[in-house]
């Protein structure tokens, strides 16, 4: 294979793992995940005829993320880094 169509590819697989990388820790994704976790439990509650439902939705979607703050900070003690 010749060497420049190589060093081509590499460079163009490292750049889609900067955007999986990039994507992985937005606050896009972050937020739609939220959204949908919040509508998920919402229509849940309602179907299942809870009180106060869209309040008690509230609940996993705002646990999400808080879980997203401390994963940094898991992922270093784990890395050792």
């Amino acid at each position: 294979m010749d060497l420049e169509k190589e060093i081509s590819e590499i460079k163009e697989r490292n750049r889609r793992v900067e955007i999986d990388k990039a994507w992985e820790t937005s606050w896009t994704r972050r937020l739609f995940i939220t959204a949908a976790t919040y509508v998920a439990a919402g229509v849940w509650l309602l179907t299942i005829g809870d009180s106060s439902p869209l309040l008690k939705a509230l609940v996993p979607a705002v646990v999400y993320i808080f879980s997203t703050f401390s994963l940094p900070f898991i992922k270093k003690w784990w890395t050792g880094i």
